[in-house]
């Protein structure tokens, strides 16, 4: 079946957030007067979401009061400065152009709330060049679950196969084989120290942005 669309987990994937993240929990710890944390800290966990970046940067117990104060606040400083300091990473933007050239469609499936996600790509002027945003607020289910995925095919009218998702984490790619699309996991995001791109299951590994360029050619020849 002919490859059609592309989907982009954004964080790690897309875009390099995590230097919004990283000044974020800076000025946490500086109204705290505490040093700087280590920002590697910061994006080992940038998948796990703002309680993994939380207990990255301080010492409190996950589930007391303490905690949850610490997460609001991470919450609400990145709202105000959650389209500062991301950019897509090296190599997307020719690639976003390459993929349109081509005739086909793109878009973003995130576990990022759309609060977050909606001001970003439309600071990033990407925002009327996506072809689909979907986010956490539009399904029952994030990733790992398929439900984004089905929804962002059934918006753009193609079936799961017809659609590339590519993702820096394994539940990108649990989500997009449930969902029955291709699949496409990259080196360049947040990836855990721990964590092995080569054990996720997914169609391709890529290093680089470059790199998925080729694999679309091989998609689109091989139709």
């Amino acid at each position: 079946m002919r490859l059609r669309a592309v989907l982009f987990d954004m964080d790690g994937t897309l875009l390099d957030s995590a230097p919004d993240f990283v000044a974020v929990v800076q000025a946490m710890r500086a109204a705290r007067e505490l040093p700087d944390v280590e920002a590697q800290a910061v994006r080992d966990v940038v998948s796990g979401g703002a309680r993994a970046m939380v207990a990255a940067a301080f010492d409190a117990e996950q589930g007391s009061a303490e905690f949850e104060a610490l997460r609001l606040e991470f919450l609400e400083r990145y709202q105000a400065h959650c389209a500062v300091l991301t950019q897509p990473y090296p190599g997307i933007s020719e690639l976003l152009d390459d993929i349109e050239h081509a005739k086909l469609r793109w878009g973003v499936a995130t576990n990022k709330p759309l609060r977050f996600a909606a001001p970003i790509m439309q600071r990033l002027q990407l925002d009327q060049r996506s072809a689909v945003l979907l986010c956490p607020d539009h399904v029952a289910q994030s990733k790992p679950a398929p439900d984004m995925l089905l929804l962002a095919c059934q918006q753009l009218g193609l079936q799961p196969a017809e659609v590339l998702f590519v993702g820096d984490d394994e539940r990108d790619i649990a989500a997009g084989r449930a969902a029955g699309c291709r699949t496409a996991g990259v080196t360049w995001g947040y990836i855990h120290p721990d964590d092995n791109p080569g054990h996720w299951g997914a169609d391709v590994i890529v290093n680089h942005p470059s790199e998925l360029r080729t694999v679309l050619d091989r998609a689109l020849c091989s139709c």
